[in-house]
């Protein structure tokens, strides 16, 4: 029997999507939202959740197609997840290098894959770690059946706590103390690891993107509940006089985000919560939130039926959520080429901005209040023309798949 289509999966799916770009893309770094940043480090506010829903939505996709691999000879299943990672993971490679050019001394250059020593391309990214994590997950849900694929979730989640607390530094959980920080720079190379925090380090690393595996594969788990309709031994007795798949869906969901909410929080009490370096409590912790929100679609969009216009807002981004979230980011690339004259700096040679910088500018950063307002502002906009290009796409019945 085929399991039923739920839409309330691609709604959250498209939401993940659409947050991702929305967060990705203010009109300044240095006016935000509380809630819009990440934690500077231990902690977790709203937007540190996107990433790993995303990847708990990758792993709900993959409940769908992994049952069918399984009928397949398993070059099929090799050939397709070999080509989708390896194009994943070079989309996100492009993304970093693209558009190969820069500007220098009022000169047009062509961008090394590496300047120095210190100083290349950066090879990891958010697109990376998606493709390296579903390459491993589709792996293990292929060979192992659910219970076992549990506990090599569960394995690899206190492998990496255990591996972090004791050949990291003197503060494990610190920056500086991070054992990935060092594996990733004898790995990667110091020119091309992230720059943006107090020491080169790279929150998607090689060493911390281990963790996200079991987030994609608990995501697995959840979706192959969900396309079973709830219909769980230990569920079913506890609601003998239920008759409804959506309720006992829905109650198993909740009981099992409450679950994992609770091991999250005593977790972090020894292993904080930590996006950048992907802590095991953060992944818990995240897919403990995942199901929560997966459950609550559920009970208002399948039970209730109510699918109004932003359920459809969301759900457009779904429809072809790599390519639109891989040319958000190489859009602000593209026109960075641009250089638009905007005054003189300090020792007074004239200063460029590009088109979009420009349009902050001039136009989201002149609405009369706070800063962050306009920032925000410009967020949406920026969102706004994805959504109308996602939308055009639909209508096209244009879907670009990998």
């Amino acid at each position: 029997m085929k399991p039923p289509r739920y839409y309330s999966l691609d709604v959250f799916r498209g939401a993940t999507v659409a947050l991702m770009i929305l967060v990705n893309n203010p009109g300044t770094w240095s006016a935000m939202f509380a809630p819009l940043q990440h934690a500077h480090w231990h902690g977790c506010t709203p937007t540190d959740l996107v990433f790993p829903f995303f990847l708990f939505a990758v792993g709900n996709a993959m409940a769908f197609v992994i049952p069918r691999f399984k009928k397949q000879p398993q070059q099929e299943f090799w050939k397709k997840v070999i080509k989708r990672t390896i194009i994943i993971f070079g989309i996100g490679l492009f993304i970093n290098w693209f558009p190969f050019v820069k500007w220098e001394n009022d000169e047009i250059i062509f961008k090394a894959w590496q300047d120095s020593p210190e100083s290349g391309i950066r090879i990891m990214g958010v697109l990376q770690r998606i493709a390296i994590a579903y390459f491993f997950a589709s792996v293990i849900a292929f060979y192992f059946k659910e219970k076992m694929v549990l506990w090599i979730a569960g394995g690899i989640l206190v492998g990496y706590w255990i591996l972090t607390k004791f050949l990291g530094g003197t503060d494990p959980y610190s920056i500086e103390g991070f054992i990935g920080t060092s594996i990733d720079t004898q790995i990667l190379g110091l020119a091309h690891i992230y720059k943006g925090e107090s020491i080169p380090f790279d929150p998607e690393g090689l060493y911390s993107t281990i963790n996200a595996i079991p987030q994609v594969l608990l995501g697995y788990l959840a979706g192959i509940f969900i396309n079973k309709q709830g219909n769980v031994k230990w569920l079913s007795k506890a609601l003998p006089e239920s008759n409804q798949p959506n309720y006992r869906l829905v109650s198993g969901l909740f009981v099992l985000g409450t679950i994992a909410l609770v091991i999250g929080y005593f977790w972090q009490l020894e292993f904080p919560y930590n996006k950048k370096i992907w802590s095991s409590s953060y992944v818990i912790h995240t897919t403990g939130l995942s199901l929560v929100t997966i459950a609550t679609m559920i009970w208002f969009i399948e039970i209730l039926n109510i699918k109004n216009g932003v359920m459809k807002f969301f759900d457009v981004f779904g429809k072809n959520p790599l390519f639109i979230f891989a040319f958000s980011g190489l859009f602000p690339r593209l026109l960075g080429l641009i250089r638009i004259e905007n005054g003189l700096n300090e020792e007074g040679l004239i200063k460029y901005i590009s088109p979009l910088g420009w349009f902050y500018e001039t136009v989201c950063a002149k609405i009369p209040v706070i800063p962050e307002v306009g920032s925000f502002v410009y967020s949406l906009i920026f969102l706004g023309f994805f959504w109308a290009l996602a939308y055009y796409l639909d209508q096209k019945k244009i879907y670009i798949k990998v």
